[in-house]
């Protein structure tokens, strides 16, 4: 094998133009780290350790020295934001927006953040005219679920439909239970009005988004009984059973109330037993247990509540135990059922509560959409306790 004498000239070479671009690029960034103003590194220090009231101070001494240094300008008005100083936060996001050197992108990004600038102010006409800007752009997800947060807060719930359709169709996931509560929430309005005209067609609406939803045929009833047909309230809330049983037990007391004001008392009654074997729930068996003390007396409803305590043990039914026990009660076993009772009773106090099954946010009251992280039926019909001290 020849051995080619040009490789030693070769290699010298080689190596000195490495050293040659190496020292360029020290020099470069030495360059750039000296033209940095001290107050820029004092910022990062002070970021770094924490103290983000003297890292503004230092940064607005940096923009003052070198006000062409645009993502500098972008973290200051984040920390304004983050401080509560919204109208710092909107100035300096404004004011990115009136330069004339403002690549596209940047221009994105300051209208993303001067709409957060505007929801933190709770300045929601101009939060919607910002993200308005954004709906056909890179950023029209974002914008379209900040539109939405603006419309949920405002109760404009025909263009948070408008909004949950644009949003299905752009991510193909399905907006149906959504829309479906923001018909319901429609109708309850127009009831309150009242216009039952318009309520219907709302709920009409909201079955067709979701045949499933719950929430429209319970309001249906609610509707009907305003109205006095009793008949049209029963059927709108028996058919909750066809799309889930569990729900049942929100509309026990209302079904009962119904069968009562028909004089159909024992048909009523017999319903709501059956519809406590098919669907067992604590709210469920509290009202079963309390028309059937009022109608039949102590012994049935202790029978009752036995039976259901054997089938689902939970302390709420042992609360309705005792309590059906202390009313034929002899006085000497009074008092220390009393007793029990009392422990029991405060335990299902604390416990009977529902649960967000998406934040864990629990509440006394059942809500459609939950107060914490703004989820629509992420409340299942179901008290805590039953998912606690379930069999």
């Amino acid at each position: 094998m020849e051995f080619e004498f040009w490789w030693l000239i070769g290699f010298p070479i080689f190596f000195g133009l490495g050293w040659i671009a190496a020292r360029i690029d020290l020099k470069h960034l030495i360059s750039e780290s000296r033209a940095l103003p001290r107050s820029y590194f004092k910022g990062l220090n002070f970021l770094l350790n924490e103290q983000p009231d003297q890292a503004i101070e230092a940064f607005i001494e940096v923009v003052k020295v070198e006000p062409e240094t645009i993502d500098l300008h972008f973290a200051l008005g984040s920390l304004f934001r983050r401080r509560g100083e919204t109208d710092r936060a909107i100035r300096m996001h404004r004011n990115l927006l009136e330069r004339s050197d403002l690549a596209p992108d940047q221009r994105q990004h300051a209208l993303v953040e001067l709409g957060e600038d505007y929801m933190k102010a709770g300045l929601l006409d101009r939060a919607e005219e910002s993200y308005t800007q954004l709906r056909n752009g890179p950023n029209r997800a974002r914008a379209l679920k900040s539109l939405l947060e603006i419309y949920q807060i405002e109760k404009d719930w025909r263009k948070a439909i408008k909004i949950a359709q644009e949003s299905a169709q752009d991510s193909g996931q399905s907006w149906s239970k959504e829309i479906a509560n923001y018909w319901c929430e429609i109708a309850i309005a127009k009831m309150n009005k009242p216009d039952p005209v318009t309520a219907r067609a709302a709920l009409a609406e909201a079955l067709l988004a979701n045949k499933r939803c719950v929430r429209a045929n319970l309001i249906s009833g609610d509707l009907a009984v305003r109205e006095g047909n009793h008949a049209a309230a029963i059927e709108a809330w028996r058919s909750i059973e066809q799309q889930d049983a569990n729900f049942l037990a929100l509309v026990a007391q209302r079904l009962l109330a119904s069968f009562r004001a028909l004089g159909r008392n024992a048909e009523g009654l017999a319903l709501l037993k059956e519809f406590l074997e098919k669907a067992p729930s604590l709210d469920m068996l509290d009202v079963a247990f309390q028309s059937t003390l009022d109608a039949e007396g102590p012994e049935v409803a202790y029978r009752l509540v036995r039976d259901e305590l054997r089938r689902n043990p939970t302390l709420l039914g042992l609360d309705r135990l005792l309590e059906a026990q202390l009313i034929s009660a002899s006085a000497e076993r009074r008092q220390e059922l009393e007793l029990v009772k009392n422990l029991v009773h405060g335990q299902t106090r604390r416990l009977s509560r529902y649960r967000c099954v998406s934040c864990g946010f629990k509440a006394r009251q059942f809500y459609w959409q939950c107060p914490a992280c703004s989820g629509w039926e992420t409340y299942p019909p179901r008290r805590t306790e039953e998912f606690e001290l379930g069999p």
